[in-house]
């Protein structure tokens, strides 16, 4: 059996299971910033994650990305296993935030594992819970947060998933993160630095604030 895999997820799901995943699952390494599954793709596998973090993100009417939770270590994407299921193409967009360890189980064994390990079926049910739960609080910030707060927030989030309150970005990348303009996020960069919620340097923002 993998041994990362069985750290991970022992206790949560059951050994045969395991067993199961370490046979068929491919395990697969991602460079910061590579794509793991691109819109409008067909799917054949579920990614769970071993290592690292990803981002998903949905596409608006003008091709422009928009975060809507990050995967961590333990963690699948409900959204994935929706497609998968449902035998349609990609909605979304997942892009490794940092270097990310997957393994990557076959679309035919999600429905089997579904009547056939209780844990899988609560496992995969969490996983939907934990999402939309993440889906509505990123509805809220969009809807009811200033964009200083909003930046604040997506700094945080980055450097949770990150394990390092060190973030190495760009004005423009956060700029595309938050659907505004390099503009609008350098000042806002600098109001946040006055107030010391964070502390900028080149190619780095230090959340101090978290």
């Amino acid at each position: 059996m993998n041994n990362e895999l069985a750290f991970h997820y022992d206790g949560i799901l059951e050994t045969e299971l395991l067993k199961e995943i370490s046979e068929i699952g491919r395990i697969k390494n991602i460079e910061a910033g590579e794509k793991l599954i691109e819109i409008g793709n067909q799917i054949n596998f579920m990614p769970l994650l071993l290592e690292g973090a990803i981002k998903i993100m949905r596409e608006d009417e003008k091709g422009e990305d928009l975060i809507l939770y990050y995967l961590e270590r333990g963690d699948t994407c409900a959204l994935t296993l929706n497609c998968c299921l449902g035998n349609a193409k990609s909605e979304i967009r997942a892009i490794a935030e940092i270097q990310t360890k997957v393994i990557m189980i076959p679309i035919n064994k999600m429905e089997e594992w579904m009547g056939k390990y209780k844990t899988w079926q609560n496992f995969i049910l969490q996983s939907y819970q934990s999402r939309m739960k993440e889906m509505l609080e990123a509805i809220d910030t969009i809807a009811f947060l200033n964009m200083d707060a909003r930046l604040l927030k997506h700094l945080k989030d980055k450097a949770m998933v990150n394990g390092d309150d060190v973030i190495r970005t760009t004005h423009q990348e956060l700029a595309m993160d938050l659907h505004t303009s390099r503009v609008v996020v350098s000042r806002l960069l600098k109001k946040l630095e006055k107030e010391n919620k964070i502390k900028l340097n080149r190619n780095t923002i230090a959340v101090l604030e978290l």
